[in-house]
């Protein structure tokens, strides 16, 4: 009875906590078909992996609607982390072949010559080669910037542990060089645009520039200790121009990471959230700088992106407002109709069960004003302070997100056919598995979820203690985070947008033209938008309904953004 009180205060009878015993059964089961699946895709002996190079991962066997047999940097690079984390954990040592056959085939992939460039001009950013290391010379979102950073931090985490293991000099001959590379063009390309994390919007990424900033950290230490001391100075000195940007991100108004700059939506972003699992470093504690797990801007982050998805799916109905609930890539999505991921719902659960871990080694838990919508979802009393881990209020909001983070994998385990096979998307309508199917990018974000529940932590990479530049400075110039806020009334069915003379504006396109958002703020719309220090700008407010565009009244709106720092700009639509 005492159980079932205290389940009842926190809300969660017939949510995430009477799941758990279901995720129990389910983390069991699709353990072992994740991992096999993820090693099918691998080159060249996996079962559905033909024609595939040794150590190329194919995205998905997948060959129409859609056609994802290729190779990623992005998702490849992702794949390995995992694997290279299992291997130096200790957790299965018989995955060392694969490593070694990964790194011969990326040593080889950075060689070739393709549409973004060789591998001196720019061919680092080309997102995707066929399965037998030949360039794709279609049409696609190129360049894409944060494969090299994924790639670098899954060979740093490879080297460092080879170092520890007293084999330096296979690191220096033949790891470094590729990560050189690697580093090196994040370094010169860190601020140029990019194309995002699902290849469709062409500005700077949230994504991205976490990884960038990861990479370089730890691409600084790697160099200090193996002596190439050279390219240290060079890398910190991005490295804190990078965490600088990263800033710029941060909505404050609504409490949000605005995912990319560009783009014409909300930047409501699981973008966001998988920045933060793969950045996240259990020495960093909750770190808000680098935006780690249990950050209040993180949180705060987490609950605006999970609430985003209240309501838009029918399988979702009925759901209550503090329980999980299938999430998807953002709330604007179209792609196959528009529906959840696997990885998306999966990642919103490993951020719950790192920031848990963090909280655990912490000793203490900080509730600031920042984060404190977020955790009156699982204590509707709860004020801002610190919170001992030997105090009741600990226990109990440590308890509740627990169970939160259950329910999420609950939903990735309803929706899993009995086979266990993961897709990269379930119907919004029927939870059927739709899009590619066996995508080893799902697999992959189940094995890190289901980890971080049993309690993994994977290697520091640096992130404790930096510090973030008064001042921006870089390859694109000094950036300021500005606030547009406009007083409009609107239309159901009608959108406010933002458009200006500035590349961060779109230049005037209406097309691709920034959405504001609503919401509590109603009737003020609001977006924050990175742009570029001390420049003035023309800029005006339009509204989309239906396909009809119309534009405010003339005049343009003029602004002069300041040197640094953050500003607020607040209009009335004319």
């Amino acid at each position: 009875m005492r159980l079932l009180q205290f389940v009842a205060a926190l809300g969660l009878v017939g949510t995430a906590f009477s799941q758990s015993s279901t995720v129990k059964s389910y983390v069991a089961s699709e353990s072992p078909i994740a991992k096999a699946g993820l090693l099918a895709n691998i080159g060249p002996s996996g079962s559905k992996s033909s024609g595939a190079s040794s150590g190329v991962v194919v995205a998905s066997p997948s060959t129409s609607n859609p056609n994802y047999l290729y190779m990623w940097i992005r998702d490849t690079s992702l794949v390995f982390k995992t694997i290279i984390d299992q291997v130096t954990l200790g957790q299965d040592t018989s995955l060392r072949s694969q490593i070694d056959n990964y790194i011969h085939a990326q040593a080889i992939i950075q060689q070739v010559s393709n549409p973004s460039g060789t591998v001196s001009t720019g061919g680092l950013g080309e997102p995707k080669f066929y399965i037998n290391e030949t360039a794709f010379e279609g049409s696609w979102g190129r360049p894409q910037r944060d494969g090299p950073a994924l790639r670098a931090t899954a060979m740093i985490t490879f080297a460092n542990w080879l170092l520890d293991n007293n084999n330096a000099t296979f690191v220096t001959n033949t790891l470094w060089p590729i990560i050189k590379l690697d580093l090196d063009y994040v370094s010169a390309n860190w601020n140029q645009t990019t194309f995002d994390l699902w290849e469709e919007i062409q500005s700077s990424s949230f994504f991205t520039t976490a990884v960038q900033h990861r990479s370089l950290r730890e691409g600084s230490a790697l160099a200090t200790r193996i002596g190439q001391t050279s390219v240290v100075s060079g890398y910190d000195t991005q490295a804190s121009n990078v965490l600088c940007f990263l800033q710029s991100y941060w909505n404050p108004t609504s409490g949000y990471i605005t995912a990319n700059t560009g783009g014409g939506r909300s930047g409501k972003d699981s973008n966001t959230v998988l920045a933060s699992i793969h950045t996240w470093d259990i020495a960093a504690g909750c770190d808000a700088a680098t935006f780690q797990p249990c950050s209040d801007k993180a949180l705060s982050n987490l609950k605006v992106y999970v609430d985003s998805f209240r309501g838009i799916y029918p399988i979702s109905s009925g759901i209550d407002a503090s329980a999980a609930v299938a999430v998807g890539r953002y709330p604007e999505d179209v792609y196959y109709n528009g529906n959840p991921w696997y990885l998306a719902t999966l990642g919103v659960a490993e951020q719950l069960y790192d920031a848990l871990l963090t909280w655990d080694s912490v000793g203490s838990l900080d509730v600031t004003d920042v984060s404190l919508p977020f955790f009156k979802q699982f204590s509707s009393g709860v004020t801002t302070g610190t919170y001992a881990s030997s105090s009741s209020t600990y226990s109990t909001l440590t308890a509740a997100i627990r169970a939160y983070a259950e329910g999420f994998v609950a939903i990735a385990a309803k929706y899993t056919p009995s086979g266990g096979g993961l897709s990269e998307q379930f119907d919004k309508s029927t939870g059927v598995p739709v899009s590619a199917v066996d995508l080893t990018w799902s697999y992959a974000s189940a094995l890190t979820a289901f980890g971080a529940r049993a309690g993994t932590k994977t290697a520091s990479w640096g992130a404790k203690g930096v510090t973030v530049p008064s001042q921006c400075t870089g390859n694109a110039g000094p950036s300021v985070s500005v606030t547009f806020n406009v007083q409009a009334t609107t239309q159901v069915g009608e959108s406010i947008y933002l458009a200006g003379s500035v590349d961060a504006l779109q230049n005037w396109s209406t097309e691709y033209a920034l959405l504001l958002s609503a919401g509590e703020t109603y009737p003020t719309w609001t977006l924050t938008v990175t742009l570029p220090a001390s420049t003035s700008l023309q800029y005006k407010y339009l509204r989309k309904a239906n396909g009809t565009v119309t534009w405010q009244s003339d005049p343009d709106f003029s602004l002069t953004t300041p040197a640094s720092g953050t500003f607020t700009q607040n209009d009335t639509w004319r």
